[in-house]
C-alpha cells in the first residue's frame, strides 16, 4: 500500500505571548456544542478550573470576551460564545485550512521525489545493503 507523504500544521496565534491556537479552538467549538464550558471541558477531559484558565488567558491577550456567561437557575445556567469568538473561529479556522493547502502544495512541489521511496526493499537487498562500506 503507497502511502502519501502529508504535512501537518499546528497554527498558533501569538501577541505578547500565546493567546490563541488548536486547545482554545476546540474549546470554544465544544461550548458552542455543549452551551456549557463545564460541560465542553469534560467533553475534553479537562479540569473546569483549566478550561476557565485557558478562556481567561486568550481573553486577556487578545482585548475581547470569548464566553457570556449565565449562572444558574429555574432555566439553568450556560456559556454562549461571543459574536467576537464566533468571528475568531471563523477566521482561524479558514487561516488553518489555506496554509494547510498552501503546505501540501510546497511539500508536493519539493518533495516529489518521495514517491521512489515508496518501494521497500526485499530483505536480502536490505540485508546486502547493511553489509556494505560505510564512506
Amino acid at each position: 500500500m503507497e502511502e502519501r507523504l502529508r504535512i501537518k500544521l499546528t497554527v498558533r496565534l501569538f501577541t505578547e505571548e500565546k493567546c490563541f491556537g488548536p486547545g482554545v479552538a476546540e474549546l470554544l467549538v465544544r461550548v458552542r456544542e455543549h452551551h456549557s464550558l463545564r460541560a465542553a471541558a469534560a467533553s475534553m477531559e479537562m479540569a473546569y478550573s483549566k478550561a476557565w484558565k485557558v478562556i481567561r488567558q486568550s481573553e486577556a491577550a487578545l482585548g475581547c470576551k470569548l464566553l457570556t456567561s449565565s449562572t444558574g437557575g429555574r432555566g439553568g445556567g450556560g456559556a454562549v460564545l461571543t459574536p467576537e469568538a464566533e468571528q475568531l473561529l471563523a477566521a482561524y479556522g479558514l487561516c488553518c485550512e489555506k496554509l494547510q493547502a498552501y503546505a501540501q502544495d510546497l511539500l508536493e512541489e519539493h518533495f516529489s521525489f518521495y514517491s521512489h521511496w515508496q518501494t521497500p526493499l526485499s530483505d536480502e537487498k536490505a540485508a546486502e545493503k547493511s553489509q556494505e562500506p560505510s564512506k
